[in-house]
């Protein structure tokens, strides 16, 4: 239960749904806030938004989830001798949420998610290298029917393979195209999250006050969409009740919106967007991305790399850091391939990229036609959740490239 006084809140829960525990977790909740401010109520008008899956998880025996895993398990270890080592993992969840407030906001969510990890390890001597991948998707079991986790599991096994062979990347300041998918990860944390209100509404991010300023390169489009049926961020509602929707956070290099919960949105003098977001009742919303993306350009994937000169092709992003009240950021790379002439000479590993997402946004010169999505699990001030980044693939000018080998 949370109590809102002007932009002041004060939030409490208990596991207890009984009257006298609601009522006294109100009280608890009231007694956070000194206000003698009355409070206006109106009447519930209930609302379901849950989506049904078509195969819930609770028919499907575990049998049929082992078998998925086997599957994996056998192609990757097919593909060489020189993996050593794999780990699958599977979950699913099936999450009912409920929300009423107030203001007559009565309504329910279903969220059905499911998740399989493949990571393999490839070792020759006592060098090992490792490649990981994932598949998800917000809906029930039948998730696996568009699924070919044979490929998946391949790739991740090739990406591993791939590495163990390759030389330390060099260090450099130089041009960089960054593969579609998971590549999106460095907007998610060096841009995404500074354009959160739970940054933005206390001035705490590079981009307060810049609504309508052009903060990128004309050729980029930013979005985040939570309403994308089947997608892994996806959600019918936000954990406040708000419908969630599609925003358009950066249009043609614009600054456009920001991602905001209602007590955002009081600090802010702005409506919700639907993006009010938290692991579970013992953490209070606040504002979190759902599915944010680059959306797809005009530009041919093989003329970046044709026209780049010497640079690196970062495949696949691995983790990284940020800091969102300036944007700084660090982030590994988990495939990597050098450029020289404008072709790929050679994997290497080891690469990192460092940089400010407000500069890398401004010096993106090529945006290609196709986009997809990767998943993960975001922390933050509500826990954790889960939700998607993506991008087509895209070049950069310059940036500072990281790494410990010599030149190439």
């Amino acid at each position: 239960i949370r109590v809102f006084s002007g932009v002041m809140s004060a939030y409490s829960y208990s596991n207890d749904l009984s009257e006298k525990s609601l009522i006294e977790t109100a009280k608890a909740a009231a007694a956070g806030l000194k206000t003698d401010e009355s409070v206006h109520t109106e009447a519930f008008g209930a609302i379901n938004l849950g989506r049904e899956p078509r195969v819930e998880f609770s028919k499907v025996g575990n049998a049929s989830r082992i078998a998925l895993l086997k599957k994996a398990q056998r192609a990757a270890k097919e593909y060489s001798s020189e993996i050593t080592q794999l780990s699958l993992r599977y979950m699913d969840e099936d999450k009912r949420v409920l929300v009423c407030n107030s203001e007559g906001v009565f309504a329910a969510d279903r969220r059905p998610r499911t998740r399989l990890f493949i990571t393999a390890v490839a070792s020759k001597g006592d060098d090992a290298q490792r490649g990981y991948l994932s598949y998800a998707r917000g809906m029930g079991f039948e998730a696996y029917d568009e699924a070919d986790i044979e490929s998946l599991a391949i790739r991740a096994a090739k990406m591993a393979v791939t590495m163990l062979h390759a030389p330390e990347c060099p260090a450099k300041v130089a041009p960089v195209v960054i593969g579609g998918g998971f590549g999106g990860v460095i907007f998610h944390e060096a841009c995404g999250h500074s354009l959160e209100a739970t940054s933005v509404a206390k001035g705490n991010s590079v981009f307060a006050g810049k609504l309508g300023e052009q903060i990128a390169s004309r050729i980029v489009t930013a979005v985040d969409d939570g309403t994308i049926p089947g997608e892994w961020g996806s959600i019918n509602m936000d954990d406040e009740g708000t419908p969630s929707q599609r925003n358009v956070l950066i249009e043609n290099g614009v600054l456009k919106g920001y991602m905001i919960d209602k007590l955002g949105g009081r600090r802010m003098g702005m409506k919700p967007t639907g993006n009010a977001r938290r692991q579970n009742y013992t953490f209070a919303p606040t504002s979190r991305m759902t599915n944010t993306f680059i959306a797809p350009g005009k530009d041919d994937d093989e003329e970046m790399i044709r026209t780049l000169g010497e640079g690196l092709y970062a495949a696949s992003m691995g983790g990284g850091s940020v800091n969102p009240l300036t944007g700084e950021f660090n982030f590994s790379v988990d495939e990597g391939y050098w450029i020289k002439n404008g072709k790929i000479v050679s994997p290497v590993r080891g690469a990192t990229l460092i940089g400010k997402g407000a500069d890398v946004l401004m010096k993106i010169d090529r945006v290609g036609k196709k986009m997809w999505m990767e998943h993960g699990m975001c922390g933050s001030l509500s826990g954790s959740i889960p939700n998607n980044v993506g991008q087509p693939r895209i070049r950069v000018s310059e940036i500072t490239i990281g790494g410990k080998g010599g030149a190439l």
